[in-house]
């Protein structure tokens, strides 16, 4: 993985040269909402100094199923989603990063899926060996690493949950007020909602088909819940309507 990551991703090296005069702004544009955010201006200095930044272009891969697991990544700004390859060539999308979401956190030996960049990204990369470390001389940082644990997990239920109960309309409902409170939780404008995914993506996060994917929207659009699709946003005119749907009411 590590020779993969260094001929697909163009790494520069972290800047360890920050000193005690320099504000929190001055290391990341996500660090209120990102694991750093528990760290001090020192923590911080030593934190940069053992990572990396990383440009990912749209539709480049970053890790592939399988991969060891010698990295974590944060996002700082863009997309990615994590997949799974069926045998029968279908394909499962288990799962969208956005800015201040780690990557390779999980307790594994190998990364579990293949992730690709939806948009053009940028993530901060360190070695696993290197947070580690960090984490057993930083308490703020084990502490915030602990923390994400029952995250993933509620995730992964809710993810459970909805592939298995809902209806179309549900779905599409419940995965728009999802794309809310990530726009919310990131401290940027919530409505209309960025949508950088395209339609495949959805449908394939969601277990439908894209056609019932579009239909899903179109009968949204005609219930008067969310406004017309434009420049990959989505306005949600009636909140408490597209809640009702996403909870079967």
């Amino acid at each position: 993985m590590a020779n993969r990551a260094t001929n697909l991703l163009t790494c520069i090296p972290g800047d360890g040269t920050r000193n005690k005069d320099a504000s929190r702004s001055d290391f990341c544009t996500v660090i209120n909402y990102s694991v750093c955010g528990a760290l001090s201006l020192d923590e911080l200095v030593r934190f940069g100094a053992s990572s990396k930044t990383i440009y990912l272009p749209e539709g480049r891969v970053l890790v592939r199923d399988g991969d060891v697991e010698d990295f974590i990544f944060s996002v700082t700004n863009g997309c990615l989603k994590s997949f799974k390859q069926l045998p029968d060539g279908r394909r499962q999308v288990t799962g969208f990063y956005f800015p201040g979401d780690f990557i390779g956190l999980a307790d594994s030996d190998v990364y579990l899926a293949d992730i690709e960049a939806v948009s053009d990204a940028g993530l901060c990369c360190m070695e696993r060996k290197s947070l580690n470390a960090l984490s057993r001389d930083i308490p703020n940082l084990e502490r915030r690493l602990h923390e994400l644990a029952p995250k993933a997990l509620a995730e992964l239920q809710g993810q459970i949950v909805l592939l298995g109960r809902k209806t179309a309309q549900e779905r599409v409902a419940t995965f728009l007020l999802m794309l809310l409170k990530r726009s919310f939780e990131r401290g940027v404008t919530a409505n209309p909602v960025s949508i950088p995914m395209i339609c495949e993506d959805i449908a394939d996060f969601l277990g439908l088909t894209k056609e019932t994917v579009s239909r899903t929207f179109s009968t949204l659009r005609k219930l008067k819940l969310i406004g017309l699709d434009v420049d990959k946003t989505v306005e949600l005119l009636d909140r408490d309507g597209l809640q009702r749907v996403a909870e079967g009411f």
